[in-house]
């Protein structure tokens, strides 16, 4: 499987925001990027996850086969917000957005061990902190299995400690052949990967 893009560009309100930006990656491979505020780092990612449209070049996947047709049906994405209902459960609200998405992989009780908060399921999503909401987001990518991960600044409102976590299971998910596009203005502590600053350089 390939994620290849080719000479994308992208416009906000009619103006450019980027273009010529290239990048190709294979099972295994994550590629971080980098740059000002306001150079296209979230644009870029709702691109690629299909949420806006390009203003110039092309972007596809090569060898989902079946499971995974085209770019967006192999994604998850995380942004800024982490969608999900105040009013529900951290259990409710996972499970919601695990029969949505299909392709179970954890078990919700074994995702929220994984990001360290096994006691919160029962309590309503808007009694957490910010740091335990993105925390429950992150469970959100481990319920459901998609080949993608698409993580736009992931780890806001996390503590240190989360922070190490997170960079775990990001290098779990490279090692099970995911590929991940990480926008990010802090390191996320992963190693191997691949760099893209949308500010000079755009080919990687």
């Amino acid at each position: 499987m390939r994620l290849i893009a080719e000479n994308l560009g992208a416009e906000r309100g009619g103006e450019p925001v980027f273009s010529g930006v290239s990048f190709e990656l294979s099972e295994g491979d994550g590629l971080v990027v980098t740059g000002p505020n306001g150079s296209g780092k979230s644009t870029l990612l709702r691109v690629v996850a299909g949420l806006l449209p390009l203003a110039g070049g092309a972007i596809r996947l090569d060898g989902g086969g079946e499971d995974w047709p085209d770019l967006q049906a192999a994604c998850h994405y995380l942004g800024h917000q982490n969608a999900m209902k105040t009013a529900l459960t951290v259990e409710e609200n996972l499970r919601f957005w695990q029969e949505f998405c299909g392709a179970p992989h954890m078990e919700i009780a074994e995702a929220l061990e994984m990001v360290g908060l096994p006691q919160v399921a029962s309590l309503p999503f808007g009694y957490l902190s910010t740091g335990q909401k993105r925390r429950v987001s992150i469970a959100r990518l481990l319920v459901s299995w998609r080949p993608v991960w698409l993580l736009d600044e992931p780890t806001a409102g996390l503590d240190a400690a989360s922070e190490k976590q997170f960079a775990a299971l990001m290098a779990a998910h490279l090692q099970d052949d995911g590929i991940i596009v990480a926008a990010t203005h802090i390191p996320l502590g992963l190693e191997g990967v691949k760099a893209l600053r949308l500010e000079g350089a755009t080919r990687c």
